[in-house]
């Protein structure tokens, strides 16, 4: 197992319950339908991405190649850069904070960070 990258992954997998959390709670009276429903993609593509984070780690174990390690920072790329702009797209909502819809165009560089985490995690095992 690759330990710094499953602490991340826990660490990361409790602050997700913790947005999940915020957001069922605390978020929905004060943002649009509209914006909750991009926070909850958020939160969903972080819990989904934690849990390949976790299972690349302890992959790492049995094919301990670069591939894996890539993988694994790119999973946590994709939540920086994907769940992260949303995160931020939704306090805009809340906030009216006008400068923040320029994180959007990150969006689809944390999609390209998930995909690419996919693909080289797919490629680690096969090398084997």
């Amino acid at each position: 197992m690759h330990k710094p990258f499953f602490i991340t992954a826990a660490i990361l997998g409790a602050l997700t319950v913790a947005m999940g959390a915020f957001g069922a709670h605390a978020l929905k009276a004060i943002v649009p339908t509209e914006a909750l429903s991009i926070y909850e993609t958020a939160v969903r593509y972080q819990f989904y991405h934690v849990f390949a984070l976790a299972i690349t780690a302890i992959l790492y174990e049995k094919y301990p190649n670069k591939s894996l390690i890539n993988a694994c920072a790119s999973f946590i790329g994709g939540m920086i850069f994907f769940c992260g702009s949303l995160y931020l797209l939704t306090i805009k909502a809340a906030t009216g904070i006008e400068w923040l819809k320029h994180v959007g165009p990150f969006t689809p560089v944390g999609g390209a960070f998930f995909i690419s985490g996919w693909l080289q995690l797919a490629w680690g095992i096969k090398k084997g």
